[in-house]
């Protein structure tokens, strides 16, 4: 807004005026609207060092919140608490009441552990739920496998977890062990595919000597469809006490030891179709791994 040049040339006296208003207890904007100053610059100039009367002084609301966060941590409220009570931040709370001590740990009643353990149990039930939904949906992509996907899968997997042939230490046999009972049932439905004799095929326990022994045997004899006295001698592994196994109690089966006799050709066929593999699953530009 534009002022004429003398309307404030009278400085001194209008703040004298404007002083005198002040101390009569007129807010800026009484005195601003009484004098017909429009420009807050020279307004604030005519009341420096003139504080405002009490009544235009507005409460701080955050005053109380403080005050009763100070009361609530004293009764030995935690922060989340006192968050939850009061709708304010932690940050605020720390700065309000870090000159106060720390409410003493306390045990949690039977009933707060009671409601606790079942907010738990559901909180794992629609882990679970959730869990076994997307294995579900993820067994349904699958579907029913080619000859062909079960051959190269059968590959990856005897190379993952079978005997290998070493340039120190000659290796040409096929032998794969295993302590998972799915993994087992693959490995032989693969070496049905590639048309070895079940003949030929050897079986053996590996187990941890302190291990339900006679139980293990007849449930891997169970799982591949032989007589535990076809079955070659179990293995022990010898207890080692300082060793503290989660692997116990009933589902302790140990390994299975599948060993394929007359084997050489077949290893060397295995090693070159998973280098096939490999030169297969490299990028066709690069013409190499």
């Amino acid at each position: 807004m534009a002022h004429s040049p003398n309307k404030y040339a009278d400085f001194e006296g209008l703040r004298e005026r404007a002083v005198a208003l002040r101390r009569e207890g007129l807010s800026r904007r009484q005195i601003r609207d009484r004098l017909h100053v429009d420009n807050n610059d020279i307004l604030n100039r005519l009341l420096e060092g003139e504080p405002p009367p009490e009544w235009t002084k507005r409460p701080n609301a955050k005053d109380d919140v403080r005050e009763r966060a100070r009361e609530l941590r004293l009764q030995g409220w935690t922060y989340d608490q006192i968050q939850v009570e009061l709708g304010c931040s932690k940050g605020s709370i720390s700065l309000w009441v870090r000159d106060l001590p720390k409410p003493e740990r306390r045990e949690p009643s039977e009933q707060a552990k009671l409601a606790a353990r079942k907010r738990w149990e559901h909180e794992l039930a629609v882990r679970d739920a959730a869990r076994e939904q997307t294995k579900a949906a993820a067994l349904q992509e699958v579907g029913r496998m080619t000859e062909r996907e079960l051959f190269l899968l059968g590959v990856g997997l005897y190379w993952a977890e079978g005997a290998k042939d070493k340039i120190y230490s000659r290796r040409e046999y096929v032998l794969f062990v295993n302590s998972d009972p799915d993994m087992i049932k693959v490995f032989i439905a693969w070496l049905e595919l590639l048309k070895v004799e079940r003949e030929r095929l050897r079986f053996r326990v590996m187990i941890h000597e302190n291990a339900d022994v006679a139980a293990a045997e007849q449930y891997w004899a169970s799982l591949v469809c032989t007589d535990t006295t076809r079955s070659g001698k179990t293995t022990l592994k010898k207890h080692n006490p300082k060793t503290v196994r989660k692997n116990v109690g009933d589902h302790c089966r140990g390994c299975l030891v599948i060993d394929v006799v007359q084997s050489a050709d077949l290893y060397r066929r295995i090693e070159g179709w998973w280098n096939g593999i490999v030169l297969g699953s490299a990028p066709a530009s690069s013409g190499k791994v």
